[in-house]
């Protein structure tokens, strides 16, 4: 399947206070934000992330509940007026939210699987875990660095680009390793759990038990290409793509190939539906040629469904 438009759900770490501004001003999401005050306990989204500290507004729980919520918002706000054909990639947990995009859960049901998904991997990885990120170095130099300290490369973002996990003081001695190289940033995230990496083989497990339980349909809609973060390749048959998607929680991710993936098939623009733009500009460079924005980057919705409107 060719397709023009790719839409990247964002992964947690870029959380902040405005990331709902744009989804409240449109009435087509009102039913998501309300659906998603429920599991955060009874608060509407944008005043959660207005009045939330950073140890709220970053937890792994609410983080991948504020991810999720953001993605599938801003779904509704642009699906009546994208293309038919389109290719869909999640990031971390941002893949759960492109699953509920591609219409195969509910967002009822995402909001839940995002809590259940965000217990299992706390209680997985235990206490003072994290992940960093390291640019400028070549993985064989960053897998060493990873060995020398029992920590992992979880997400590969692009040839010089990596995810690491692992206890955090482990993670700042990675860090520091990897400036002493020559790294042109190395630094901790704010994520509170080592997703990605063998820590979590159990929450895998288990979110694996949970998604075995739900009646899924068994193909994805032939109007969208969903991509698998594991190994950036299509998911046709769903159960098979459920198992990919538990096991990503403690599998690395490779996100450089779900971009290759969009390249593949004939993408030519890019939305990141947030929070952040850090999708977008990955696509960017991986993409060359290619439009890519994030939700972000506009201040309202007319502003972003003209920017689509002119992608013809």
């Amino acid at each position: 399947m060719s397709a023009s438009l790719a839409i990247l759900c964002s992964g947690q770490g870029t959380q902040h206070a405005g990331m709902f501004d744009l989804v409240t001003q449109s009435p087509a999401a009102e039913a998501i934000l309300a659906a998603a005050g429920q599991a955060l306990g009874g608060v509407e989204p944008a005043r959660f992330v207005r009045d939330a500290d950073a140890a709220s507004l970053f937890s792994n729980r609410n983080g991948q509940v504020l991810c999720c919520t953001q993605a599938l918002a801003a779904w509704a706000v642009v699906r009546p007026h994208l293309p038919g054909q389109l290719v869909l990639a999640g990031y971390s947990v941002g893949e759960l939210a492109a699953w509920g995009c591609a219409g195969l859960l509910a967002p009822t049901e995402i909001f839940r699987l995002a809590s259940v998904r965000a217990g299992l991997m706390d209680e997985a990885a235990g206490d003072d875990t994290g992940l960093a990120a390291l640019r400028g170095l070549r993985r064989g130099l960053v897998e060493a660095f990873c060995h020398s300290q029992e920590t992992e490369i979880a997400i590969v973002n692009d040839e010089d680009f990596f995810i690491v996990g692992g206890k955090k003081n482990a993670l700042r001695a990675v860090c520091d390793a990897a400036l002493q190289a020559g790294a042109i940033t190395a630094r901790l995230l704010p994520v509170a759990v080592a997703a990605h990496t063998s820590l979590l083989a159990e929450a895998s497990r288990d979110f694996g038990e949970a998604l075995a339980q739900i009646a899924w349909p068994d193909r994805v809609p032939d109007s969208v290409r969903l991509l698998s973060g594991v190994d950036g390749d299509a998911v046709f048959d769903v159960s098979d793509g459920a198992r990919k998607l538990a096991a990503q929680i403690s599998q690395p991710l490779d996100w450089a190939a779900c971009l290759e993936s969009c390249r593949a098939a004939g993408v030519t623009a890019a939305l990141e539906l947030g929070p952040g733009n850090a999708l977008a500009r990955m696509a960017n460079r991986i993409l060359p040629g290619a439009q890519c924005r994030s939700v972000d980057d506009f201040r309202s919705p007319d502003g972003l469904l003209n920017w689509l409107g002119k992608l013809g």
